[in-house]
């Protein structure tokens, strides 16, 4: 092991000194390598831990000779690293719209490139080690916004790397995903701070302390969540679930199929694991699509399948995904996202909707909220309508599904227990799926999805493992249908308990536990997110007064 540091050392003291131009475009590339890592069913999220490393090397090195490079250099090397990055690890996008890939990688990368250049800025006007929280701070506070915004893609966030290393992030029922941001944040800056002083100064001394701490910083977390993870137990009362995989190519599904067929594909899954003892029959987003009418739904045919398949099972529900309509009078207030309908004069709204199924009258719904941008909605129609035949070329919509501004869960007419139905994308966010079960008495969580848009790629699997972060969080257990992908059950520790592959119809069937408890990170959300805020406010202020409190010493 000394051995191995002593070459590492000699390798990186090489680098400092000469730092050519295919240096550091080699760190760089290393950096944006490494971090990608995180997001690779065969690798591990510690590799991040040490990601930004190399990239660190090169922002010293502009910052060291400031008066020969500017600043943008800075942003250009991390522009390339990060492309790296987002190409390595979302690359599949393809498969479902080029142009889309294109737009999702060059972009996210240039944000990222932004927020590393204003670390580098700060920098060259704060002396010292102090410029590297402005690092762990803005970094932190823009996963938190881009979580927030409009237009928003945090598949890359770096607390999302951890999703195949559960064992390791129990505490994030504490942090949520932004906790393991900073846990990589911090430790690379600690690392480097190390492995610096080490090829300056070629010895330990001076930097032991830091080492404990770097030591301290990465173990200790590891070490609470072993123990947590080994001494965890399910909580709440179990109930019984089948998930359904009817596995529709999703391509083929609103053109070439008839709604008829996959209603009753789903159905004859279903039957396979139903008896009277089952609690909730799960289908996938959108498994029904032909013209449901929200106002009518008693009227629709698919509708009238469900009820007469669950006449012989009075205590189940039937969650299912739908797409549904909503027509607005003439004189009715209608939303921003209502539509024509044809020549008529009457408009309309199309939702994404989860509705559930059982033996009372009552049909219950909730309407997705989180839309991908560009395929469900168009950002900020009021300002990018010249934007619309574009959109309508690229294959996308300009208008958007219409939404709902709360969450609200599907409640059992039994015992009322409530089940938060979390479609797609949706599933990304973790403060806001712990917005569901503020709604109260909501006991588990259904993510209703339909992954084969990207194809037999890692998109679907990342999109799986994400779920498991959702499970940590809230400690609640998940029921995942997928149309296609991986459909199965995961518990409160973020263990999968079982799975379906890609492209296998099939049900299956399990007991799962409904656990009413709220977790810190429930009640409490992304605070570790707005408290970065207000420390990028304070870290940009200082360091603008400093810059200015400089510049007028010069003029001086």
């Amino acid at each position: 092991m000394v051995i191995i540091l002593k070459d590492v050392t000699f390798a990186f003291l090489k680098i400092a000194e000469t730092m050519s131009r295919r240096l550091r475009l080699l760190l760089a590339v290393s950096s944006g390598l490494i971090l990608s890592l995180g997001w690779f069913q065969w690798a591990s999220g510690l590799f991040i831990l040490f990601g930004f490393i190399p990239l660190l090397f090169v922002e010293d090195f502009f910052l060291a000779n400031k008066k020969r490079y500017a600043s943008v250099n800075v942003f250009l090397y991390a522009w390339l690293a990060f492309g790296i990055w987002n190409l390595a690890d979302t690359w599949w996008i393809w498969n479902a719209t080029a142009p889309g890939m294109v737009v999702a990688i060059v972009v996210n990368s240039f944000l990222m490139a932004l927020v590393f250049w204003f670390f580098h800025l700060v920098r060259r006007s704060v002396p010292g080690k102090s410029g590297y929280f402005a690092l762990i701070v803005f970094w932190t506070y823009w996963e938190y916004f881009y979580l927030n915004a409009e237009i928003s893609w945090p598949w890359l966030n770096l607390g999302n790397a951890f999703a195949n290393d559960t064992g390791i992030i129990q505490w994030y029922e504490y942090t949520g995903t932004l906790g393991g941001t900073v846990w990589v944040l911090v430790s690379n800056v600690l690392l480097f701070g190390i492995i610096k002083h080490l090829i300056t100064e070629r010895k330990w001394q001076g930097k032991v302390f830091d080492s404990v701490l770097a030591a301290a910083w990465i173990f200790i977390p590891v070490i609470i969540s072993q123990f947590i993870f080994h001494t965890y137990k399910e909580k709440g009362k179990s109930y019984t679930v089948v998930v359904i995989q009817p596995n529709i190519d999703p391509y083929e599904k609103f053109v070439a199929l008839s709604s008829d067929f996959q209603t009753q594909r789903i159905l004859d899954l279903a039957s396979l694991k139903a008896d009277t003892s089952v609690d909730y029959f799960v289908a996938p987003e959108t498994a029904l699509n032909n013209d449901i009418w929200i106002d009518r739904m008693e009227e629709n045919t698919a509708i009238q399948a469900v009820r007469r398949f669950l006449k012989p099972y009075p205590r189940a529900k039937f969650v299912v995904g739908i797409t549904g309509y909503k027509s607005y009078n003439p004189n009715e207030k209608r939303t921003p996202t209502a539509r024509p309908l044809g020549t008529t004069g009457l408009y309309y709204d199309s939702f994404n909707s989860a509705i559930q199924i059982d033996s009372t009258p009552n049909i219950p719904i909730y309407h997705k909220s989180k839309l991908v941008v560009g395929v469900e909605k168009m950002p900020y129609p009021q300002y990018l309508g010249f934007l619309q035949k574009l959109m309508l070329r690229l294959g996308g919509t300009f208008r958007s599904h219409a939404t709902q501004t709360y969450r609200s869960v599907l409640r059992s007419p039994q015992d009322s227990m409530g089940v938060a139905t979390v479609i797609c994308y949706e599933s990304v966010f973790g403060e806001f799926v712990t917005d569901y079960l503020k709604c109260g008495n909501t006991g588990f969580i259904f993510v209703m999805t339909n992954d084969g848009w990207w194809g037999d790629t890692p998109g679907y699997r990342q999109h799986f493992s994400f779920s498991r972060l959702r499970a940590i969080e809230t400690r609640r257990d998940i029921a995942r249908s997928a149309n296609t992908g991986i459909s199965g059950f995961i518990n409160q520790k973020g263990d999968v308990l079982e799975k379906v592959g890609w492209w296998e119809p099939a049900a299956l069937r399990r007991e799962i536990h409904a656990n009413t408890e709220m977790t810190y990170y429930a009640e409490h959300g992304d605070y570790l997110g707005r408290l970065a805020g207000w420390f990028s406010l304070l870290t940009a202020l200082a360091a603008i007064t400093r810059y200015l409190m400089n510049k007028r010493k010069k003029t001086s």
